[in-house]
């Protein structure tokens, strides 16, 4: 983009007049529009915000270095990003440009908006097909489905970015298109996760959208609208996508900066009065399409496990549910802190098999009961022997919930081994040993295909959890 050559296509010229921050206000250019990209003289991008009776409000999308009295062009345009499909791999800034050594798309590039009308109802269809995120307790317990929307949530250091990890990485080695946009990230977090998933040899099917700390609030607001618009170029040509936005609590503060410096009037803890329109709007972007999904996976931090937080209450009322992250439980070494009690998923269970759906009723109710007898033991209250078999499995279960973390595991292996835990095969037993058992059988699922096969025939002859388990009962017989 050339000064000059707006300058000369469009005609107007105005002059920076007052600069607040990332805010500024120029006049002259009495035909610009609302939403116009403006070419600052020394080369900084602006969109315009607002008009007054005499100013253009603008807000800069580049490293500022403005001085009142700069001039500034109109460029007619409307802000778009390019997209291709020699996207994937790379990584971007919200302005669509391309970090590091290849600075240019291949193939056919085209150029979309970011900020577009969400589907309507005809082009979309029920969530009716599962999501693996690889994580056994959310597979199981809290189900997700493609299409879903579905918050991620949980204090700083609960292991948020882990999980996240952990279902991009098994959703990339399958061929997915991910997109990860991290927003106002420091640059060794931005670092550590480009390292991460060239490490594991994905990074092929993932697209990353970055804006640093440091960046500039425009560029910040910004990246998750231009990483919808890659979602929604892939999800056009049939695919499946899955896109995490990592974290809209860290741009809903960078909006109300915006905000604020743009004189708006506040609302509920300074927040803009179109915060819930600005996020609902992006949400709705995603879903279950007649040609391919979007899968989406926003990310919010909570104070003190407080899920009651203004923005926190907005991202779940218009999402399918929520996972909640708990310091309480991260504290006590499970990893992942899913807190199955207040995590919720609205649609993902009609996505799931028969026997999922079985396996997910009994096992919450055992896990409710195995609270309620824990919280009678803190009484010192006498247990008999059938509630210390009670308390028994479900140390056994935890221990196999706990997964470490850049690990997947499979959903039907998952299924097999609570089946097993579930017959009493392993009562006699420690937790140590159900572990070490654990990994031994996932071991075997991922690298023998005989025992793959008998492990999957077995979860597909199945209609029923009991019948599952009656399956593996038989078959721990034949073996002995």
């Amino acid at each position: 983009m050339d000064f000059k050559f707006y300058l000369d296509k469009v005609g107007e010229i105005g002059y920076i007049a007052e600069i607040t921050h990332s805010i500024v206000y120029v006049s002259g250019i009495p035909h610009v529009r609302p939403t116009e990209l403006v070419m600052f003289e020394s080369g900084e991008i602006g969109q315009v915000l607002s008009l007054g009776k005499e100013l253009a409000e603008v807000l800069v999308l580049t490293a500022t270095s403005l001085r009142v009295g700069t001039r500034v062009a109109r460029t007619g345009e409307s802000f778009t990003v390019p997209l291709s499909t020699s996207l994937l791999g790379r990584t971007i800034n919200p302005l669509g440009n391309i970090l590091g050594s290849a600075q240019t798309l291949a193939g056919d590039v085209e150029r979309r908006p970011i900020d577009t009308t969400p589907m309507g109802i005809v082009g979309r269809e029920d969530v009716k097909e599962s999501f693996e995120t690889g994580v056994t307790i959310v597979d199981l317990i809290v189900p997700l489905g493609k299409g879903q929307r579905e918050l991620i949530i949980g204090d700083r250091k609960t292991g948020k970015t882990a999980f996240l990890m952990q279902v991009l990485q098994n959703q990339a080695s399958r061929g997915v298109v991910c997109i990860y946009a991290a927003i106002a990230k420091r640059q060794l977090e931005i670092k550590k996760f480009i390292d991460l998933i060239n490490g594991k040899g994905i990074s092929k099917s993932i697209i990353t959208v970055v804006s640093g700390s440091g960046d500039p609030a425009g560029l910040i607001y910004l990246t998750p609208y231009t990483a919808m618009t890659v979602a929604e170029y892939f999800r056009d040509q049939g695919k499946d996508v899955l896109i995490i936005l990592d974290d809209l609590t860290a741009h809903a503060k960078y909006y109300r900066e915006i905000t604020l410096l743009a004189r708006r009037f506040p609302g509920r803890s300074s927040y803009p009065g179109d915060i819930f329109y600005t996020h609902s709007r992006l949400m709705e972007r995603a879903g279950n399409f007649d040609k391919g999904s979007i899968t989406c996976l926003p990310v919010a931090e909570s104070v003190l496990g407080d899920l009651s937080g203004y923005i926190q209450t907005n991202i779940m009322a218009m999402t399918d549910g929520h996972i909640f992250l708990d310091v309480d439980l991260f504290n006590q070494g499970r990893r992942p802190a899913v807190n199955p009690f207040l995590s919720v998923t609205r649609v993902g269970l009609q996505a799931q098999s028969p026997l999922i759906r079985d396996l997910n009723r009994q096992l919450t109710a055992f896990l409710t009961k195995l609270e309620r007898m824990r919280q009678f033991m803190h009484f010192g209250a006498e247990v008999s022997k059938s509630v210390q078999e009670t308390l028994q499995l479900g140390t056994k279960i935890n221990a196999f919930f706990n997964q470490q973390p850049n690990t997947t595991v499979p959903v039907n292996i998952g299924i097999y081994i609570l089946g097993v835990l579930w017959s009493g095969a392993w009562n006699e037993i420690g937790v140590k040993d159900v572990r070490e058992k654990s990994e031994q059988i996932i071991s075997s699922y991922m690298k023998d295909p005989s025992f793959r096969e008998k492990v999957d025939t077995i979860i597909m002859a199945s209609p029923s959890f009991k019948a599952l388990v009656e399956s593996i009962e038989k078959a721990e017989a034949v073996a002995k």
